[in-house]
C-alpha cells in the first residue's frame, strides 16, 4: 500500500532538524569548536539512527511503497548500510570543503551558513539525480554495470590524486562568468564596488560548494544503488548523510591531514561497491557483508592513520 505519511514525515523531520540547527545551535555567526562540533555530530548520527526505527516502522505497517518487497529487517538494513556508503564517501568531500574555504579565505564565523545553505541545495540537486538515476534501472536494467564502471573509474581516479593540495585558482572559473569581489561585506552575498553590484567571496564560495556537491553526488548516489533501489530509502539515508556533513566537517576540520589513510578506506569501498553494482543482476551480496567491509574498510583507515601520526611523533621526539 503506499501511503504519502511516509514522505510527510521524513521531510517534516528534516526541517525540524535544520530549524534547529540554524535557529537554535547556530543563531549567531560565531566559530564553532571542536567540542561543539562533536555534540552536533553526535546529534546528527543519533536522528540518524532515531529515523531508522521509524523506517523499520513504516515498513512493518506497510506504509511504504514497496516494489522489491522488502522485509521491516531487510528495510532498515539497506537503510544504515547507505548512511554509512554515503557518509563514508563524503571524506573526500570535506577536504574539497577544506580549500574552498582556504582559497575564499573565509572566516570561521561564517562557514556553517554557507554549508547550511549548501545542504539545502544539495537535498533539491540530489532529488533530481536520485529520481534520473531510478528511471534509468527502471528503464535499462543493465546500466547498473555502466554505473559500476563509473564508480570504479571514480575509484582510480581519487587515487591517482597528487598528495599536495591542489592549487585553488582551478577551482574560482565561476569569476569568469560571475563578478565576484575578494571583500567579504560582513556577511553579505553582494556589495558595491566602484558604483557596480558585485557579488562577493561569500557568494563564490557557497556557488563551488553547490558545484562539488553535484560532482560528489554524482559518485555517491550511484554507489547507493548497489544497496537498494527503493526511492524511499535512497533518499531518506542520502539526506542524512549531507544533514550531518557540516558539523563532521568542523569537528574534523584540524584532523583532516592526519587521518591520510582514510582516503584508502574510501578507495576499498568504492571498489567494493562499483563490484557490487556492475554483478547485482546475477548474484546478491548480502547486506551484512556490506555493513562488515565497509565497517572494517573505515576502522583500518583510522587505525593505520593513527599509528603513523604515533610513528611521526616519535620521529620528531628523537
Amino acid at each position: 500500500m503506499e501511503n504519502s505519511l511516509p514522505w510527510i514525515v521524513l521531510f517534516v523531520y528534516v526541517a525540524l532538524l535544520l530549524c534547529i540547527d540554524f535557529f537554535i545551535l547556530h543563531k549567531k555567526n560565531k566559530p564553532v569548536s571542536s567540542k561543539k562540533a562533536l555534540y552536533e555530530t553526535i546529534f546528527f548520527i543519533s536522528n540518524a539512527i532515531l529515523f531508522g526505527g521509524i523506517l523499520y516502522w513504516f515498513y512493518q505497517n506497510d506504509l511504504v511503497a514497496n516494489p522489491n518487497h522488502l522485509t521491516p529487517l531487510d528495510s532498515i538494513i539497506k537503510y544504515y548500510t547507505g548512511y554509512i556508503i554515503e557518509l563514508s564517501l563524503s571524506v573526500d568531500n570535506l577536504f574539497v570543503i577544506a580549500i574552498i574555504f582556504l582559497g575564499y579565505k573565509i572566516p570561521s564565523q561564517y562557514q556553517h551558513r554557507l554549508l547550511f545553505l549548501g545542504i539545502l541545495g544539495a537535498i533539491v540537486f540530489r532529488a533530481i539525480l536520485i529520481g534520473v538515476g531510478l528511471i534509468l534501472i527502471n528503464k535499462l536494467h543493465h546500466i547498473t554495470i555502466v554505473f559500476g564502471l563509473f564508480l570504479l573509474y571514480t575509484a582510480f581516479k581519487m587515487l591517482k590524486k597528487e598528495e599536495q593540495q591542489p592549487q585553488f585558482n582551478e577551482n574560482k572559473g565561476f569569476a569568469k562568468y560571475f563578478n565576484i569581489s575578494n571583500t567579504l561585506d560582513n556577511g553579505h552575498f553582494t556589495t558595491i564596488v566602484n558604483g557596480k553590484r558585485v557579488f562577493t567571496a561569500l557568494f563564490g564560495a557557497l556557488l563551488t560548494i553547490e558545484f562539488t556537491d553535484l560532482l560528489f553526488a554524482l559518485d555517491s548516489i550511484p554507489a547507493i544503488f548497489a544497496v537498494t533501489k527503493d526511492p524511499f530509502i535512497v533518499f531518506s539515508s542520502n539526506i542524512f548523510a549531507i544533514m550531518g556533513l557540516r558539523s563532521l566537517y568542523f569537528f574534523l576540520a584540524n584532523l583532516l591531514e592526519k587521518f591520510s589513510y582514510l582516503k584508502y578506506s574510501v578507495f576499498a569501498i568504492l571498489i567494493f561497491v562499483s563490484l557490487k553494482l556492475m554483478v547485482a543482476n546475477w548474484f546478491e551480496i548480502p547486506e551484512w557483508f556490506s555493513l562488515l567491509f565497509i565497517g572494517i574498510s573505515l576502522a583500518m583507515g583510522i587505525w593505520i592513520s593513527i599509528l603513523k601520526m604515533k610513528e611521526d611523533s616519535k620521529e620528531i621526539e628523537n
